[in-house]
């Protein structure tokens, strides 16, 4: 299962969760642009750093652009 993941990670998905760790909504912004998903980015960011993150990265490995 892992190894179906590596194979499926683009350089740019790579990079975007990179930024997912440093500033969630960076990477938000970079795969969807700003609509809801990036504004609810900021608010978890701000509510957090692990929920941002975790809903960064969910977003970048589940939602196509």
């Amino acid at each position: 299962m892992i190894h179906a993941l590596v194979l499926t990670l683009t350089n740019s998905k790579i990079l975007k969760i990179i930024f997912a760790v440093i500033l969630p909504p960076l990477s938000v912004f970079l795969h969807v642009g700003i609509n809801k998903h990036f504004w609810i980015s900021i608010i978890l960011t701000l509510l957090g750093a692990i929920p941002g993150m975790v809903y960064a990265i969910l977003l970048i490995l589940t939602k196509r652009r």
